[in-house]
């Protein structure tokens, strides 16, 4: 999806994230903490703001099939029908396999990657401006997502670089289906349900 018009807080976005920055913006679920996946510093960051355990890998967004292919993700016949889903874009996380070659530098020492396309023009149009990017939910490691950006970024344990507010999120996050395992299996219940998802996943 590429804009026809300049957009003014997509540019500071990109541009704050372009610099190594952590980006607190609004999603199509819940607000979320983003990065250059390819920028350890600001990943690391990432994990200092939620406090966060540092086995827990963060997911990714993508604005199409074709990026998370590119990165070097295993993309099976299951998740081009999920892919291919009324839910995608939108509120459905998947966990897939990585190619032994040609996967990203950044995920040398990883297993699997969780990746969305989330269902929101500002983060499609960020999104290909950047690339994929890392992000999380913008709240504390073991504490609830809150609806407004000045709340989430209170519950920080430091300021983001940017804060990105304009509306309200919800408070339930995605549903997260590891693609990895047959049959494919829900391991975190979110915005839609196992009986909404069990036909694509029978």
């Amino acid at each position: 999806m590429t804009s026809t018009a300049a957009n003014p807080v997509v540019d500071r976005a990109a541009d704050c994230l372009a610099a190594g920055g952590v980006v607190l913006l609004p999603t199509d679920t819940v607000f979320g903490l983003a990065a250059l996946p390819d920028n350890a510093g600001a990943v690391a960051r990432i994990f200092a703001l939620k406090d966060r355990p540092a086995h827990k890998n963060l997911a990714v967004m993508i604005s199409d099939i074709a990026q998370l292919e590119a990165i070097g993700a295993d993309v099976t016949d299951l998740v081009r029908v999920l892919v291919a889903s009324p839910f995608c874009p939108g509120a459905l996380s998947m966990a897939v396999g990585l190619r032994d070659t040609g996967r990203a530098a950044w995920l040398q020492d990883r297993e699997e990657l969780a990746f969305r396309i989330p269902d929101d023009a500002f983060l499609l149009e960020l999104i290909n401006r950047t690339g994929p990017l890392l992000v999380t939910s913008a709240n504390r490691s073991g504490l609830g997502t809150l609806g407004t950006a000045a709340a989430a970024a209170a519950q920080l344990t430091g300021a983001p670089d940017l804060v990105i507010e304009g509306r309200e999120c919800g408070a339930i996050p995605s549903t997260l289906v590891n693609c990895r395992k047959v049959p494919p299996v829900i391991e975190r219940h979110g915005v839609l349900s196992a009986q909404e998802l069990a036909e694509y996943l029978a």
